[in-house]
């Protein structure tokens, strides 16, 4: 009696839907992979979006091209999936095609958060999130042109670097009393404030934008609730990211901020995984649910999707980390940022190469920020993995040794 062949049904064409696909055919998977996805593009590496979008070179895919008709990976670009049917475990595309599925795996990601003020609906007003996006930023951002960022996230930061490297006048609005309030420490905040401000870019913080005026449908300013006038050629919204988890709520699955899943991307159906941004999990290295939105985190849970199909040992957990790069600024950050800690500097702000070891009440590090300092980073990150515990002393004199500094 033949048994039906084994298939694995991707819902979402991006970073970690392309990754899965991949590793489960380097993994010797055997069955037959469908990959579907709402842009006609095949996936691609989404932080050039927003660091190199001034480039030629922001449109890097993950994989040529060819490699998904080479490895039997069948591609339904385009074509994004519209209902599931767990009962008779189908998924249903825009086009109506009807797909059989023995594992279902949820990789839809995240849209930019929008805004509902007036003005927002105006010609110029930008999100950042595709390559469509990247283009329309891309062809506005041009010397002499003065662009507006609401929001002070790594991405609005990051745009904000290559708009000023090109010659744009540049304007960052938060809403918080500091960039990056949510992701960064103050420490790291008040840094990247005065890098950017040096470099010419005006930074509002504590702000409510009250709303974008433009005239004849185009942009020409945001108005804020204090009475400030900022005039400007096109406005990019920067705001967050909500999970794209309506198709989960429709079929059923458990969902908080995000679809829920455990440790091995897991939801609340055994025929269902979900990997990626869209996900709210609970992470044993912080110890509490979050969503993650980061590649390594997306790459992460492939990694473990690819197990609970393969039936293979699942890999360790890791510690979360993420970058950024922002003009002549590599910075990597490991762990979270929490309350009750203490921030040890190990280095020098003003030659912008620095380390923020924060370290619990027990003295062992649960977060590294670090800016031009690798060695620092992959230390810290270890650190925080192992639960280490360190000397805050000879962590912030830089003459001693990051090993010597362990207790």
């Amino acid at each position: 009696m033949s048994h039906p062949t084994p298939t694995v049904v991707i819902v979402g064409a991006g970073h970690a839907g392309g990754t899965l696909a991949g590793m489960l055919r380097q993994q010797k998977f055997d069955g037959r992979i469908v990959l579907c996805g709402d842009e006609t593009h095949p996936p691609y590496h989404r932080p050039p979006l927003s660091k190199k979008y001034a480039d030629d070179e922001f449109v890097q895919w993950l994989k040529p091209e060819a490699f998904y008709a080479d490895n039997h990976i069948e591609t339904l670009l385009g074509d994004p999936v519209v209902g599931i049917d767990r009962d008779a475990r189908t998924a249903t595309t825009a086009s109506g095609t009807v797909l059989e599925y023995t594992t279902l795996v949820l990789a839809t990601g995240a849209a930019p958060r929008t805004l509902t003020l007036p003005g927002s609906d105006l010609e110029g007003v930008l999100s950042l999130r595709t390559l469509a996006d990247a283009t329309l930023l891309r062809d506005a951002v041009h010397t002499g042109s003065a662009l507006a960022i609401i929001g002070g996230g790594y991405v609005g930061l990051e745009v904000a670097a290559s708009a000023r490297a090109r010659g744009c006048e540049v304007t960052v609005i938060e809403r918080e009393d500091r960039v990056l309030a949510r992701v960064a420490s103050p420490e790291l905040s008040s840094v990247l404030t005065e890098f950017h401000r040096d470099r010419g870019t005006r930074i509002i913080t504590g702000a409510e934008v009250r709303e974008i005026s433009g005239t004849d449908g185009r942009v020409n300013g945001v108005a804020l609730g204090d009475g400030t006038e900022i005039p400007c050629d096109m406005v990019l919204v920067g705001v967050g990211a909500i999970p794209n988890d309506a198709l989960a709520r429709e079929s059923g699955l458990e969902c908080l901020a995000g679809i829920v899943v455990d440790g091995s991307a897991r939801t609340s159906d055994p025929h269902v995984l979900a990997i990626g941004d869209v996900t709210y999990r609970l992470h044993d290295t912080l110890g509490k649910m979050v969503r993650l939105e980061s590649i390594p985190s997306a790459v992460e849970q492939a990694k473990q999707a690819v197990a609970v199909i393969m039936e293979a040992p699942l890999p360790p957990h890791e510690v979360p980390w993420f970058w950024s790069d922002q003009f002549d600024l590599k910075m990597k950050m490991a762990g979270m940022v929490g309350p009750d800690t203490r921030a040890v500097l190990r280095g020098n702000p003003s030659e912008s190469s620095f380390a923020l070891f924060h370290l619990n009440t027990d003295g062992i590090p649960v977060a590294v920020e670090t800016v031009n300092a690798a060695a620092e980073f992959m230390a810290g990150k270890k650190f925080i993995s192992n639960r280490t515990k360190i000397d805050p002393a000879a962590l912030a004199d830089p003459v001693i040794s990051l090993r010597e500094a362990v207790l």
